[in-house]
């Protein structure tokens, strides 16, 4: 069918009610529009097989469209109730967790045999990894203040003074967060409508997305499971900071958590761009300290608001067995050689290698310097000996230093969402290691480094899925290869 033709049925912008018939990879529900002349599809993200939706159409081609979720009309017969406030970032929560698990794992192989070309990637599953926690497994949270918020009767915005998330897919619209919403700390949820009321009596305006303005932008929460401690993050503009008492809403804090108040920080953005930390501003220590401890494989990590740090920390503890299993399964091709830990972050996986293996050298590289001076610390702190840690770009790290060619066993592989750049990963390669542990947090470009690896000589011996994020679409994937 011609595409003009094909545009009666979509066209951008428009509104539409679909019913989603399958799931794709990344959270995708399949939704088909029939006609003479066959079947049209419609992706829309966040939507379970089952549900009808209302939606508004944000690409078409000539083959099929993209929509952006509005509303779920009707629920699917799998979903269940849950006691806890729907909000944007647990699309699935009212979907039983083994039904969750059942499309993470169908549509995560089926990315290996259609981008990667590995036809028999069931035979080389391991196994699926589950949270140990389903329900309040997360360790920071952001909760962003508005001054246009939303009418969930009406199911329109209105003027209000709103604290939790944005509407999805409306960036200018909150959502007030009133009870739990099942992933972070219970306690902090339930009284997050009197934070909301201690800054309404303030008289202080929130933020206005539109007219970028206002004086209240975020409140940011990190917590530690190993202490059970809060380190909480106000971010305002410097607007009428003179009429806010910071120390006297911290002693408010203070009187609702107790002891479980490790810190409050004051942070400045007076920036337009939407995010919590700005790039100029200032962050002040209002009360309590300005980190939290937390504990993962029996090693000690400082974390601080600005640290990047797994946002599923008892999960993660899985995720890195998992890896560590890996890399020494066989103690032969690690002990007395070199492991190289690329995009190695704050250097978690390197230190737990290193305290379990005898005799092996952990080279990590990352570009990100605060990282690696993190990295630095935490082994220090752990007695960790055996490690050298490089802030660098890894391809060009990799050029600077020819003389690990050859000489190295095992490397571990934990990129960015976007995977590794082409010409790094052929930097990788040229390495000739016997073997690399490859952990992904986007499987689809994994799969799609997977090609380039295998032409290289790297078959996959074993993979497994880790789900560090239950309720929505994600998935970290562990996959060993070996020449």
């Amino acid at each position: 069918m011609p595409r003009r033709e094909r545009n009666k049925f979509v066209k951008k912008n428009q509104v539409l009610e679909l019913k989603i018939e399958a799931y794709a990879f990344g959270g995708k529900g399949i939704a088909k529009i029939r006609s003479e002349a066959g079947d049209f599809v419609v992706f829309v993200p966040n939507t379970l097989p089952g549900q009808l939706v209302k939606v508004q159409i944000s690409k078409s081609s000539k083959n099929y469209a993209e929509a952006k979720l509005i509303d779920v009309l009707t629920p699917s017969e799998d979903e269940v109730e849950v006691p806890f406030q729907d909000i944007p970032g647990a699309p699935y929560i009212q979907l039983p967790i083994e039904l969750q698990h059942q499309y993470k794992k169908e549509s995560t192989l089926s990315l290996f045999k259609r981008i990667g070309k590995v036809t028999n990637i069931e035979d080389l599953f391991d196994e699926f990894v589950s949270s140990p926690n389903v329900f309040h497994y997360r360790n920071k949270m952001e909760y962003g203040f508005s001054a246009i918020g939303y009418d969930r009767v009406a199911k329109r915005d209105k003027d209000e003074f709103t604290l939790g998330f944005k509407r999805r897919g409306v960036w200018w619209m909150g959502d007030n967060l009133d009870k739990d919403s099942g992933l972070f700390d219970k306690q902090m949820e339930d009284e997050l409508k009197n934070i909301r009321a201690y800054c309404i009596e303030t008289g202080l305006p929130p933020w206005h997305g539109p007219k970028k303005e206002g004086f209240f932008r975020y409140f940011v929460v990190r917590k530690s499971f190993k202490t059970n401690e809060l380190l909480c993050n106000l971010v305002t503009t410097s607007e009428a900071l003179d009429q806010f008492d910071l120390q006297k809403f911290a002693t408010f804090l203070k009187g609702i958590f107790g002891e479980r108040l490790a810190g409050l920080l004051h942070t400045i953005n007076d920036e337009t761009g939407d995010r919590t930390i700005a790039t100029s501003g200032r962050i002040n220590l209002v009360y309590g300290k300005d980190k939290i401890v937390e504990e993962l494989l029996g090693l000690n990590f400082e974390i601080s608001m600005k640290s990047f740090f797994q946002t599923n920390p008892k999960c993660a503890e899985k995720l890195y067995h998992k890896v560590v299993e890996y890399v020494l399964e066989d103690q032969t091709k690690v002990d007395n050689t070199i492991v190289m830990d690329l995009f190695c972050g704050t250097g978690t996986i390197g230190q737990i290698v290193a305290s379990k293996s005898k005799n092996a050298k952990i080279v990590g590289v990352d570009i990100v310097a605060s990282a690696i001076e993190d990295a630095k610390k935490n082994a220090q702190r752990n007695h960790i000996e055996g490690l050298q840690f490089y802030a660098a770009d890894v391809g060009k790290f990799l050029v600077a230093h020819p003389e690990y060619k050859n000489k190295i066993k095992t490397i571990i592989l934990d990129p960015a969402r976007a995977g590794i750049a082409r010409k790094t990963l052929q930097k990788i390669i040229a390495l000739n290691a016997n073997r690399m542990v490859y952990v992904s947090c986007n499987p689809a470009t994994q799969a799609r480094d997977t090609e380039l690896l295998r032409a290289a000589g790297y078959q996959i011996k074993k993979m497994s899925l880790v789900d560090q994020f239950p309720h929505t679409a994600h998935i970290e994937t562990v996959v060993l290869f070996e020449k």
